[in-house]
């Protein structure tokens, strides 16, 4: 059975971080990209990073500088370490990939707030 759990949210105060992790199971965990987006209310989902298998990267522009998104192929895990964090990183983060990146997990919220 395929499951990608999410965990890490919370809530934090503006310039603080998280990290988020994703477990997966169920799947050849590290022969796929994995990304993490976020939707934020009323907005559309949002790629904020992805990692390919041989570890290069890629962010959004509205990220980049401050996530970091790491994977650890023996633990079948991916992570967003999220620094600097702003009211507008408010969002629900979701892990995603597997074959034609049909696998998302459940959602952890992070929310940034004074």
């Amino acid at each position: 059975q395929v499951q990608l759990v999410e965990s890490g949210g919370g809530l934090v105060q503006p310039g603080e971080s998280l990290r988020l992790s994703c477990a997966a199971s169920g799947f050849t965990f590290s022969s796929y990209v994995m990304r993490w987006y976020r939707q934020a209310p009323g907005k559309q989902r949002e790629l904020v990073a992805q990692i390919p298998s041989l570890d290069s990267t890629k962010y959004a522009d509205s990220v980049k500088g401050r996530f970091t998104i790491s994977r650890d192929n023996a633990k079948r895990t991916v992570y967003l370490q999220m620094n600097s964090l702003t009211p507008e990183d408010t969002a629900v983060y979701y892990c995603n990939g597997g074959p034609a990146y049909a696998y998302w997990g459940q959602g952890t919220q992070v929310t940034v707030s004074s």
